[in-house]
């Protein structure tokens, strides 16, 4: 049982990792979206 419990952490970190990076990437997205493509042409 205790393996079996230790399986189903392991998928769930790994999940809630994910969802985590796909919500990052999701809010950069929307970021460079509402700034406009412009963001990147800017002297630095």
């Amino acid at each position: 049982m205790e393996e079996e419990d230790l399986k189903k952490r392991k998928k769930r970190s790994i999940a809630i990792g994910l969802m985590l990076v796909g919500f990052a990437i999701l809010f950069y997205a929307i970021t460079i979206i509402r700034l406009g493509g412009d963001v990147f042409n800017r002297p630095l």
